[in-house]
């Protein structure tokens, strides 16, 4: 599957953006997907995922409640909606896709990813 993620920008503390991923696949719905995050001088972090069977989201404890994972199985998309944002967000953020790993937080666990979409938030 291939994995191309849009959507970053800058925006000013307390705002909002919304990601997108777009996958090519048949597949897709047998994906789990996530987004991680990488700030500068930082390793790749998890932000949200999906398990397995799409039914149930996870966050990480920094984003929860101001983040939220969707997804589109027959548009073969998924999003990333981010309310509340803090400087700290600031991060190139990435889609991914796991195909046979239940874990979901660690980035060898994804098998799959975009090129990743810059998000500034500034104070």
């Amino acid at each position: 599957v291939q994995l191309q993620a849009s959507g970053g920008g800058l925006v000013q503390a307390g705002g909002s953006l919304r990601l997108s991923c777009a996958a090519s696949g048949r597949t897709f719905s047998s994906y789990g997907m996530g987004w991680f995050r990488q700030a500068p001088g930082k390793e790749r972090e998890f932000v949200a995922a999906f398990s397995r069977s799409g039914s149930s989201t996870y966050y990480a404890d920094s984003v929860k409640g101001r983040f939220t994972i969707s997804r589109d199985n027959a548009k073969k998309m998924v999003f990333l909606q981010m309310n509340s944002l803090k400087p700290e967000d600031t991060a190139v953020y990435y889609c991914a896709a796991r195909s046979g790993s239940y874990r979901y937080t660690e980035p060898v666990d994804y098998d799959y990813w975009g090129q990743g979409t810059l998000v500034t938030v500034s104070s």
